[in-house]
């Protein structure tokens, strides 16, 4: 007996290791179909961000109404600026527009968008934010003109931002207030605003000039002629 029990015990062993292997092949290994789709499938942040990138880009309405525009509501010709504070060519256009505004005083509304080449005008955001802040105590257009109308002498400047609110104190305008919207979300977001209208609007540099909708090209916009030309040609179009 005790010579067979050798045999005994390596005969167990050899059931036992028979029925663990048989066990294992029939559970689920790691190659499961279960398991493979977790690994086939992106991480989540992956997902995410595959989800984001095919999202088409945030968009404004071609016609999207202006809102800093003058003129009469009931005029037949609307001129919209995409402009940059800095600009020289901006500052020259300036005049030229005053001009056609004193003359076409019912017959033409007049639109301004912002559009800063921040890379080539470290003072255009703030200026425009200071014409935001200035509208939202209803003086836009004012400020907007004195910022133009001085332009050479704070272009140049070190920190504009001083000089900036001096036009908006000889305004009137409440300098706490002032000082507080200047760097504020709305004055941001207007920002934003414009310039995705430009974008959809294939707007690239200042200034930009459409009228009625139909852009006008740069030699034409910087001549008071050739631009007086156009908006007769939109007044005699109207007519018909």
């Amino acid at each position: 007996m005790k010579k067979l029990l050798p045999l005994v015990i390596i005969g167990v062993v050899l059931i036992v290791a028979l029925g663990g292997a048989a066990l294992l092949l029939k559970s689920p290994s790691s190659s499961s179909p279960a398991n493979s789709s977790l690994a086939a499938s992106p991480t989540p942040g992956a997902a995410a961000q595959a989800t984001a990138s095919a999202k088409p880009p945030p968009a404004v309405a071609a016609n999207e109404k202006p809102v800093h525009v003058r003129g009469r509501a009931d005029a037949p010709v609307l001129i919209e600026e995409f402009g940059d504070f800095q600009c020289p060519p901006c500052g020259e256009f300036h005049p030229i527009m005053s001009r056609i505004e004193r003359d076409f005083p019912t017959q033409v509304r007049f639109s301004f968008r912002h559009f800063p080449i921040k890379t080539a005008h470290p003072h255009a955001v703030l200026a425009a934010h200071a014409t935001e802040a200035a509208g939202l105590q209803g003086k836009f257009w004012e400020l907007h003109d004195v910022i133009y109308e001085k332009q050479s002498e704070w272009k140049d400047a070190k920190d504009a931002r001083p000089i900036f609110t001096n036009y908006a104190r000889a305004l009137g305008l409440d300098m706490q207030k002032f000082s507080q919207d200047i760097d504020s979300t709305p004055a941001s977001m207007r920002l934003v605003t414009d310039e995705r209208r430009a974008q959809t609007l294939g707007v690239t540099g200042t200034p930009t000039v459409f009228i009625n909708g139909r852009e006008i090209p740069f030699p034409k916009i910087m001549n008071y002629d050739a631009l007086r030309n156009e908006i007769n040609a939109e007044l005699a179009q109207a007519k018909k």
